[in-house]
């Protein structure tokens, strides 16, 4: 027999060899008609999202508005008596105060006029009383003292009108306020009805705006409103009214608000920013890149609960600027998903990692 047949007989007999020995030790292995225990199952890492720690806190909310500013009072005083002007006491821009003289036109003799009638009623006066003594001695009749009463009444009635026409010989302001326009020189024949000057009123300013109908129940007389100007003073002011009926073009409603100046600021005729303060509440401050929409498209935003289990809720928008959104609807505090939110399902337990910059 050859080497190479030798060979290949030997390696035979000692595979026979090992199988016989694997089987008699009985070392098999049989299937596992169950399932393994969790335990010797591959272990499942919870998924990681970032969270932040949100509190609630006091907000003021407010209902934003563009408005129109204007003078408290504007007026266009005009001559009511024709004449001549003599004087002018006043130049546009001058303060002044109530009952200061403005102007003086000419006379024209009509305080003479005045001097007349106050004769004729001293005189008239006289005579009545010397009728009422012969009266009562029966040497006067009572048709006579009826039209001696009723000649003094006329003359009064007169001295009054004539009084009246001197004093508008000199104009007064009716208010304390502003000259912002003259319309006359000196020399200038005017008539009853001329322009003479307007007046303004701007220590107090009226701030006009049209409220949208869904906001108009939230606003109402005495309300506290901040005014911005454009160059980015703010002035205070308070709602004095707000109309019953909407304007039917626009569907919003008129309002005023009276507006402190005390500065006199020439805004009159400018627009401004108002904000009317609304009752304090609390409510979160949220970045807008935070918030997403359920299925229904109502806003709101994922965070963990207590159990660490992903969690949906639901905000009402209080007001939303590239800074971020006041919102309302969540719990006291949360811990908002900041990352990861879009890899987990609501209800899923997750491992919360917090990069708040202050966890208390």
């Amino acid at each position: 027999m050859s080497k190479t047949k030798l060979g290949s007989l030997g390696l035979s007999l000692l595979i026979a060899i090992l199988l016989i020995v694997w089987l008699a030790t009985g070392e098999t292995k049989v299937a596992k008609s169950q399932a393994p225990d969790q335990a010797e199952s591959e272990h499942h890492e919870l998924t990681h999202v970032q969270v932040q720690t949100l509190t609630a806190r006091l907000y003021e909310p407010g209902v934003l508005l563009q408005g129109q500013l204007e003078p408290w009072y504007t007026v266009a005083i005009s001559a009511r008596a024709a004449g001549t002007v003599e004087k002018i006491a006043v130049n546009q821009g001058d303060q002044v105060k109530e009952g200061d003289v403005l102007l003086l036109l000419s006379d024209d003799g009509r305080r003479a006029g005045v001097k007349r009638w106050q004769a004729r009623t001293k005189k008239l006066e006289a005579d009545l009383l010397a009728a009422r003594k012969l009266h009562s001695n029966n040497l006067v009749s009572q048709s006579e003292l009826l039209g001696l009463e009723s000649e003094l009444a006329a003359a009064n009635s007169e001295l009054i009108a004539a009084e009246q026409v001197v004093s508008n010989l000199a104009p007064k302001a009716p208010f304390d306020g502003t000259i912002n326009r003259r319309d006359v020189e000196p020399g200038s024949l005017v008539q009853v009805g001329t322009a003479l000057f307007e007046l303004v009123k701007i220590d107090r300013l009226k701030a006009t705006a049209q409220v949208p109908q869904q906001s108009v129940g939230n606003v109402s007389p005495g309300q506290q409103v901040r005014v911005e100007l454009l160059g980015g003073e703010q002035l205070s002011g308070v709602v004095t009214f707000v109309a019953s009926a909407a304007d039917p073009k626009t569907r919003s409603f008129a309002v005023e608000i009276a507006v402190e100046n005390p500065d006199r600021q020439r805004v009159a005729g400018g627009s401004a920013s108002l904000r009317i303060a609304l009752p304090e509440l609390r409510a979160m401050f949220i970045s807008p890149a935070y918030l997403s929409l359920d299925n229904d498209g109502r806003p709101g935003v994922k965070y963990v609960d207590q159990n660490d289990r992903v969690t949906f809720g639901k905000v009402k928008l209080l007001s939303v600027s590239t800074d971020g959104a006041w919102v309302t609807g969540l719990p006291e505090q949360i811990q908002l998903i900041t990352r990861g939110g879009g890899f987990v399902d609501m209800g899923e337990q997750v491992r919360p990692v917090d990069t708040s910059e202050d966890r208390g």
